[in-house]
């Protein structure tokens, strides 16, 4: 009886553990396809497209599978490394994570805020001030209004643009415009960190405090999702890695096994 009761308390604190595991889920990716629809042939001239007006003639489209039934699940805390070659799909999945594209398939669920790092002004209205644009800007990133009035002097005063906010950002420089991108999505206190390459930001000293800026959200135990071509980068900042080849999930779990077995495949193949 005494043997029995001992595995039944092995069990019942077994489920417990798995439990409270699932309960640290952050982010839950579940068989996660994504799609895109090109046209195969093109027009060359003007009197091709005049014809093809005319008669009406669809363009052939083709779909091209980016991701294909990618699943993995991320926990409080991790800082996730995605590797994978050029084309691969890493920053194709990063944009389906930050909501960005919806999948054509599959689940994603996200707690917490999260803070996207990628392709930083992107999104701006070039027609509009950079002031516009802070409230444009933020607005997609969920932002309150009230909080952005609250925040504005700050944003101003770490994208160093100055009396360039009034200007129309259509006169950036695309150092401009990341800076003021940077200085937004940063503005929150993230649970999850999207980095799409750690960033360079602007001129060098900007470099230096938009480095800072995301080393210090790392450090405060934010849950980060890094793409990087540097394999030293993904193994100084990251604990553990996935591995996407041509939309597909090769390999996931420990950063340095993860590495190790996409650096010898990328080696074996010159």
């Amino acid at each position: 009886m005494k043997i029995l009761n001992k595995i039944k308390n092995y069990i019942t604190h077994d489920e417990v553990n798995v439990a409270a595991l699932e309960d640290n889920v952050v982010v839950n990716v579940e068989h996660v396809t994504m799609e895109f629809k090109i046209t195969k042939d093109k027009i060359d001239t003007l009197k091709e497209y005049v014809i093809r007006t005319i008669k009406r003639n669809k363009k052939e489209k083709e779909k091209v599978r980016v991701l294909d039934d990618i699943t993995f699940k991320v926990y409080k805390g991790d800082k996730l490394g995605i590797l994978g070659f050029n084309g691969a799909g890493k920053s194709t999945l990063l944009k389906v994570l930050a909501g960005i594209y919806e999948p054509t398939s599959g689940n994603i669920e996200i707690k917490g805020k999260v803070a996207p790092l990628l392709e930083l002004g992107a999104g701006f209205d070039k027609n509009y001030t950079g002031r516009n644009n802070i409230y444009l800007n933020g607005a997609f990133l969920s932002m309150e209004k009230d909080f952005l009035n609250e925040k504005f002097n700050e944003i101003v005063e770490f994208s160093e643009l100055g009396e360039y906010i009034e200007y129309p950002v259509k006169n950036y420089s695309s150092g401009m415009r990341a800076k003021l991108g940077f200085s937004i999505a940063t503005l929150v206190e993230p649970d999850i960190l999207i980095v799409d390459e750690i960033l360079s930001v602007g001129d060098i000293k900007f470099r230096k405090k938009s480095s800072e800026k995301i080393n210090e959200m790392m450090s405060e135990g934010v849950t980060v999702l890094l793409v990087s071509h540097s394999i030293g980068q993904i193994r100084r900042i990251c604990d553990k890695c996935i591995w996407i080849d041509n939309g597909k999930l090769v390999m996931q779990g420990d950063v340095d096994e993860v590495c190790d077995a996409y650096v010898a495949n990328a080696e074996g193949e010159k």
